[in-house]
């Protein structure tokens, strides 16, 4: 059974896949249905099907139950993101955009890339070890990383419209 892990892109990479309308760069070729057995010809079915097709009946479907439980996770993480503040401005670090991605691999674990509003930030030393803290906290977490970026750099466009509005560029 194939597994894998759910990303969320929720800083400029969400954004610009939400402006291309979620389609992929490259164009998707569609995948051939697997051949049917023809009633009263025996070797037909199955067994005669497509090496592409055999290829995707030997990886499976991911585990249903498992990419649900690892959006719940996704859920959780958020809802700690959302508690934590940079001490300067008055929004959590979710909305105020510092947040690029979260991933939750098969065994529950968690990465969690992040920027901050500028490199010479007087948390840069602190806020990726409290992130990493409260969502190490989650107990249906088995480990927590913080994966510092600074590419792309961070605008005031990467924040939610509710921070807009309590920081009164809107």
């Amino acid at each position: 059974m194939s597994e894998q892990a759910t990303t969320t892109q929720v800083g400029p990479a969400a954004t610009l896949e939400a402006a291309s309308g979620g389609i992929a760069a490259e164009p998707l070729q569609p995948t051939p249905p697997p051949p049917q057995p023809s009633p009263g010809v025996p070797g037909e079915g199955e067994g005669s099907a497509s090496p592409e097709a055999a290829h995707i009946q030997a990886a499976g479907p991911a585990d249903p139950t498992k990419f649900v439980e690892q959006k719940l996770i996704e859920g959780k993480v958020i809802e700690a993101l959302r508690e934590i503040f940079d001490p300067e401005i008055p929004v959590n670090i979710y909305e105020l955009g510092l947040i690029y991605a979260i991933n939750v691999e098969p065994d529950n674990s968690v990465l969690v890339k992040m920027t901050l509003t500028a490199p010479a930030c007087p948390v840069a030393g602190s806020l990726p070890g409290d992130v990493e803290k409260r969502v190490n906290a989650i107990p249906e977490v088995k480990e927590a990383k913080v994966e510092l970026v600074w590419d792309p750099p961070w605008t005031r466009e990467m924040m939610s419209e509710a921070a807009m509005l309590t920081l009164g560029f809107m």
